[in-house]
């Protein structure tokens, strides 16, 4: 991953495709992360399904930061999936194969996105980059999928 300067300011903008909910937050300020910031964001990548929420992964976060700067994109992350509740996983392994038992969705790991202004190829090539976790290409559904996890690829 790049190396980030301690005392940058690191914001992200969301808009979420299934509740229409739109969040702007600088979620590190001043070399330490803000919890308020940090609550909004973990509120806003729940499961849609369930309302449920959960600590999103702060090495997530950064992941999606440093993308951005490596895409040179400064739009909006569309979030297709973040947060997924064991219940909404299950339903979703039914109704498809491409999803996983132990989905790192679940332990708020992983997000599936769209970047506003990058097209999805340049955005599968900069995480793929990265080297930093999973990286998963869906072009058919115009979206990646990213997570904490080791490196690996799949599309």
């Amino acid at each position: 991953m790049l190396a980030l300067a301690a005392g940058e300011n690191r914001s992200l903008a969301f808009r979420h495709t299934h509740t229409g909910e739109r969040k702007s937050v600088t979620y590190w300020r001043e070399g330490e992360y803000q919890s308020d910031s940090l609550q909004i964001l973990d509120h806003l990548l729940r499961d849609h399904r369930t309302g449920e929420s959960i600590r999103m992964d702060r090495a997530l976060l950064e992941m999606l930061y440093q993308l951005q700067q490596a895409a040179g994109a400064t739009g909006e992350f569309e979030i297709i999936s973040a947060y997924r509740s064991p219940k909404t996983n299950t339903m979703l392994r039914n109704k498809s194969g491409g999803v996983a038992k132990r989905s790192l969705h679940m332990q708020g790991r992983a997000i599936d996105i769209r970047l506003c202004g990058c097209d999805l190829k340049t955005l599968r090539d900069s995480a793929v980059a990265m080297q930093a976790g999973g990286v998963g290409y869906y072009p058919k559904s115009n979206f990646i999928h990213v997570d904490t996890g080791r490196f690996r690829y799949w599309s």
